[in-house]
């Protein structure tokens, strides 16, 4: 049992004292009142087209029509006549803390995954309207865990909340070619080879109060071990003991199929190679998955078309180098977008519950925030509309990943939510035309956000 090899280099955990941001300031106890937008309530509910909120202590405390929603003395009123509100997305699968936006190919590499680095990776994820964001299994646990506790704590600044997936592995296998420069040195992933070995590291998981696992599927078309079919039914049926949620990485029919009907909680992938087929249509009607498609990775960047949205939090360097290096036409592109087209409507007919999942921070031209946005906009192309779209990226993943207090506007919800100047349910990318974003109640200083990076990098 190889469960030395979960814990990051303790030379990194040290670094969580040197962190350079200041503190997070509390939130507010004074309260304040929304008023004018349409509200966007994130659970397919028909928008409240003249809608108010009133926010307290971080949370919603209130939400109906304006007007119907009473302040109490001394409330603060803000206007957002002509805007939009909806909650701030949930981001189901990441890859937090390995890079460092520098090359097109992307260059993970394990001395990157620091605390401020993770903090400027959320802080990503917040600038674009992502209030909380789970990591896909890649993240040292030990530093994680802590990172956890000290943003609990208040002791960062206003990021996106951050949570992660404990990943299991066969030795060797796990995380991609890129991925895994990273990973495997500071040994971030529970190495299993036998089916004991599985319980016990689900075990551990366990006594860390850790509620999500990622596994991984298939051999990656011959160069990567693969996880044992005994290995991974161990690892799920032990985690469903402990009601741990099992997120599985599957990519071919074959390991879709195998990993569902082994129990899978969450899909993460969709099949591009192949058309999805009856056998496999009939288990998702029958287990009815979350499911992250996950489709952005493979595409052509939005930097390639100098797209201003994505541009933004980029250095003119590491823009520069996608444009040269990263922005090479898929030859095979036009057969990948009609399997993309077939599979997905497919899956949702069939019952797969879609959740937000951008696999963002391998590339930098499928940066963190942004790739978020292009996720979405891809789904509406393939068929959905965009109230189903935002749904999946809101409440749907908040569900997924078993949090209540996040994924909608509702009284008693964190008060996460996004500023638009454009309605979404018109035009999904929409969601692009963001004025502010609000966490925990607190105004993001997004100014701020795009001046640091611009300096740093």
């Amino acid at each position: 049992m190889r469960l030395s090899r979960v814990a990051a280099c303790s030379v990194v955990i040290g670094a969580l004292v040197s962190i350079t941001a200041t503190s997070q300031q509390p939130a507010p106890s004074t309260a304040v009142l929304y008023e004018g937008s349409r509200l966007i309530i994130g659970d397919g509910s028909a928008p409240v087209e003249s809608g108010a909120f009133l926010v307290q202590n971080g949370r919603i405390a209130a939400l109906g029509a304006k007007g119907a929603v009473r302040a109490p003395s001394g409330a603060t009123r803000v206007d957002l006549t002509g805007k939009t509100v909806m909650p701030a997305m949930v981001n189901a699968h990441v890859h937090f803390g390995y890079e460092k936006f520098t090359k097109a190919e992307g260059e993970s590499l394990p001395e990157n995954f620091t605390p401020d680095n993770l903090l400027d990776h959320l802080q990503r994820e917040a600038f674009y309207g992502i209030g909380t964001a789970n990591d896909g299994g890649s993240a040292p646990v030990a530093l994680s865990l802590q990172f956890q506790q000290d943003q609990a704590a208040r002791k960062f600044p206003a990021a996106a909340q951050y949570w992660f997936n404990a990943g299991i592995v066969p030795p060797n296998g796990g995380p991609d070619s890129i991925l895994i420069k990273g990973t495997r040195p500071l040994h971030a992933n529970y190495e299993v080879i036998r089916a004991p070995e599985a319980r016990a590291a689900v075990q551990d998981v366990a006594a860390k109060n850790i509620p999500r696992i990622k596994i991984w599927l298939g051999d990656r078309n011959g160069s990567y071990p693969a996880m044992p079919h005994e290995v991974y039914d161990a690892v799920i049926d032990e985690a469903h003991k402990h009601g741990i949620k099992v997120h599985a990485h599957a990519t071919t029919l074959r390991d879709q199929k195998d990993a569902l009907r082994a129990g899978a909680d969450v899909l993460v992938h969709m099949v591009q190679n192949v058309r999805v087929d009856d056998e496999l249509m009939a288990v998702i009607k029958e287990k009815k998955p979350y499911w992250a498609t996950v489709i952005a990775l493979g595409d052509r960047s939005d930097v390639c078309d100098h797209d201003p949205f994505f541009e933004q939090s980029l250095s003119a360097a590491t823009i520069a180098d996608i444009q040269a290096n990263g922005c090479r036409v898929n030859p095979n592109a036009a057969t990948r977008d009609e399997m993309l087209t077939h599979n997905f409507m497919k899956m949702i007919e069939a019952g797969a519950q879609l959740v937000l999942g951008a696999d963002t921070g391998i590339r930098p031209g499928n940066a963190f925030g942004s790739g978020d946005h292009h996720e979405i906009a891809n789904w509406v192309k393939l068929g959905l509309t965009p109230a189903h779209a935002i749904v999946a990226a809101t409440s749907r993943p908040a569900e997924a990943l078993g949090l209540k207090d996040v994924g909608t506007l509702a009284a008693g919800k964190m008060a996460d939510f996004v500023v638009l100047n454009a309605n979404p349910l018109e035009d999904i990318r929409n969601t692009r035309q963001i004025s502010d974003v609000y966490l925990r109640g607190l105004r993001l200083d997004r100014a701020a956000l795009l001046a640091k990076w611009k300096t740093v990098n």
